[in-house]
Order: C-alpha cells, then structure tokens, then sequence
C-alpha cells in the first residue's frame, strides 16, 4: 500500500467517526496547547530581558558598587558590603584616563522627585542625574529638542531632558521645550523630549527627567555612589575594554594581587546569566509538567485505536483475504493515529497563539511564539500519535483473516 492510499483510508476512517476522533484529539490539543504557551511566554520573558533590561548599550557595560554575584546569599552580600566602597567621580576620570579600548565613560545616579507645572503634580518621578555623554552611551533616541552639553554640566544649570511621559502629561497640545517645571520646587528649563520607549512588565519607561550630574550633586549631596557606563571602541575589543576597566579600578583602589575587587561590572551576558540561574530550572520544570499532558494524549489516542482494532475486526479480515499484507494493515492503522495527532497539534498551536496573544494583549506579560517551536509540537505530537498507534496496529496487523471474517 502506497503512504498516499494509507493516508485516504486514515482519513476515511476519522471522517467517518468524527465525534469521537475530536474527543481523542482533545488530549493532544490541550497538551500541545498548554506546552506551547508555556515556551511563549519563556522565550518573550527571554526576548524582554534582552532587549529592555539587559541591553545596557551597544559595546557597553556598567560599573556599580555592587556585583551581580553579590546578591548570590545574605553571607555573599554582607561581605560585600563591608568590603565595596562608593563609585566616585574620581572613578569614572581613572576610567576615562585609561583611553586606549576605552571609547567614553559617563557616570549617573538617580532619586525620586516631584514634578510641578501650575496646579499639576507628579509624585514619585524618577529623577536622573548623569554625564552630558551618558544619552548617547545608551543609545537613547531625541524626540524634540537636545541632551544638555558639557558647558551646561560644567557651570550647574538648571536644565532637564525629560520623557514622553512628562511631556504629554504636562504639554499635551503643545511642544515642551523651552518651557519650563519645578522639580522638587525649584525652576527647571525643558531643553529636550526623549523618543517614547514603551514600558517593562507594565511600568512606563517614559515617566523620568533627567539633570546634569553636577547639578544634581550640587542639590541633592555628593555622598553617593554612582553608577558608570563604559564603551568599548568595537565589539572585538568589548572584553579588553572591561579587563582595561578592571586595572584602571584596581590601580585607583591600591588592591593588591589576589584581593577581591570592591567594585562590581555588570554586563548584559551576567545578567542573563543570573536570569537562567534563577528561571533556569522554573522553566524547564513548568514544560516538563506540561508535557505530561502530551502523554495523556498518546495514551488516550492508543486506547482509542485498539477499540477501531477491534470494532473493525471484520473490516480488516475482508482486507486481508483480498490480499492486503500484514504491512499494509500496520501503515493504515500507523497513518491514522498519526494523522490524528498532528491534527490535534495543529490545533492546539492555533490555541495557543490566539492564547498567547491575548495574554500579550491584556497583560504586561510579554510572549513570544518561534517558529521552531511550533515545528517541534507538530513533530513531536506526530511522534506521539506513532508511537501511541504501533501496538493498536501490530495487533490489527496480527489478526487471522478466517476469525476475523467470523467475528460480529
């Protein structure tokens, strides 16, 4: 028997039973659909951490008080604690001063603020002191206007940069620049609106105001640590320019050979590193529960074939004394639960999409549905359905035409 014939008669068969054919597939699509929003939303929480909280710059990375390995335990931390000191600005000048795979260094520090223009308030804005070079080591896009210049940091004033957010809140029919807000009651002029970034998890990116470092020290004290974004000159110099870092850190702090450092840099690969050490095993947990469901499925479509095996015993007893072989009998048998279960997962990958982009739609949660994985579920539910239909049609394969052709 032809693959293509084995497949009509399959088909014929499910046809001919429909009720109960979407009754088996039900296992395979709630599997397959449950397995498949699961890894939607792993790899958009993935693609997310990516882009948003990870993505510190092109070729950049940030030096911090404070490691990612020193959040690994309370005893990691209070030794760090004890050990790290501030990020000064006499910090970022030894980085800067190392030049060679160093590109540019900026530093920035931050604080909740309240926002006034006339009768309206907004409390609790992030308020963001930096480097007149720090917008552009974080490739932050201009809407309007400009990021304030060195002259404007060096001599303190009182200007800011502010988000979408601020923007249309305070100056909906009108541009912002060139006006002008109290930020904690004092007057600051709107010299530039940044490019609308969406939000993380549901929380606005766009609702900051940003002010020269040396204004906001001057303001708010310099007894503080800094954070310090770093640039390497290309990507194929990325690792020097961190190890370049290391040295002018160490050199500035007299740490000798063998101590630990007392600084920490952050990139995006530790970051994603601490992303898998704390989801790692979450995830591959939540599909393997998941997957279970797949197993129903493969169960439920075998015990469904060995009742067509045997409530078409006749059937296959008049097939074979008109001379159908014991293979011909198992492709037929083979093609049919096969054909139901990637029937099953093609609908359950449909499931899954509407699923996963209503969730996208309706919630901060992010999802995300690769291609790859929606070949694997049909593979791996085509696998289910025969490996499920083997003994069903081995069994059907084995039957004597003579005592099938006697059964009723």
């Amino acid at each position: 028997m032809k693959l293509s014939e084995a497949l009509k008669v399959a088909l014929g068969a499910i046809w001919a039973h429909k009720l109960r054919s979407f009754l088996t597939l039900l296992g395979v699509i709630f599997g397959v659909a449950t397995v498949i929003v699961v890894v939607s939303l792993i790899e958009g929480f993935n693609s997310y951490v990516d882009e948003k909280i990870a993505n510190i710059g092109t070729n950049a990375f940030a030096v911090q008080k404070f490691s990612i390995e020193d959040f690994s335990s309370i005893q990691a931390y209070e030794n760090a604690r004890r050990r790290n000191k501030d990020i000064t600005l006499e910090d970022l000048a030894a980085i800067r001063n190392r030049g060679g795979v160093i590109k540019d260094a900026g530093a920035r520090e931050q604080e909740q603020c309240e926002l006034k223009r006339g009768t309206q308030n907004l409390y609790a804005v992030s308020l963001i002191g930096q480097t007149f070079n720090f917008i552009d080591i974080e490739n932050k896009e201009i809407a309007e206007g400009r990021p304030f210049t060195i002259a404007e940091e060096e001599s303190l004033r009182m200007v800011c940069f502010v988000g979408a957010d601020i923007a249309d809140r305070f100056f909906p029919t009108e541009s912002a620049v060139g006006k002008s807000i109290k930020i904690d009651g004092r007057p600051f002029d709107i010299i530039g609106v940044a490019k609308a970034q969406g939000t993380v998890f549901g929380q606005s990116r766009d609702g900051f105001a940003t002010i020269p470092l040396s204004t906001f020290l001057s303001i708010y004290g310099s007894r503080r640590s800094l954070q310090i974004n770093v640039v390497s000159t290309t990507a194929a110099t990325y690792l020097d320019a961190i190890d370049e870092t290391k040295v002018a850190m160490r050199t500035r702090r007299k740490l000798k050979p063998g101590q630990l450092d007392n600084f920490g840099i952050i990139t995006p690969s530790a970051i994603n590193n601490l992303r898998e050490q704390i989801f790692g095993t979450i995830q591959t947990v939540a599909v393997g529960v998941t997957s279970i469901a797949l197993v129903v499925g493969g169960i439920v479509i075998m015990n469904i074939m060995l009742v067509s095996v045997t409530e078409r015993t006749k059937e296959i007893g008049i097939r074979k004394s008109l001379g159908a072989r014991r293979r011909d009998i198992l492709s037929q048998f083979l093609a049919e639960s096969t054909a139901l279960a990637v029937f099953g997962g093609a609908m359950g990958v449909f499931i899954a999409y509407v699923l996963a982009r209503l969730v996208a739609t309706l919630t901060p949660i992010p999802t995300s549905l690769p291609l790859l994985a929606v070949a694997v579920a049909l593979f791996v539910s085509g696998s289910i359905g025969l490996v499920a239909g083997v003994y069903p049609a081995w069994r059907a394969s084995k039957l004597d035409p003579i005592v099938a052709l006697r059964s009723e």
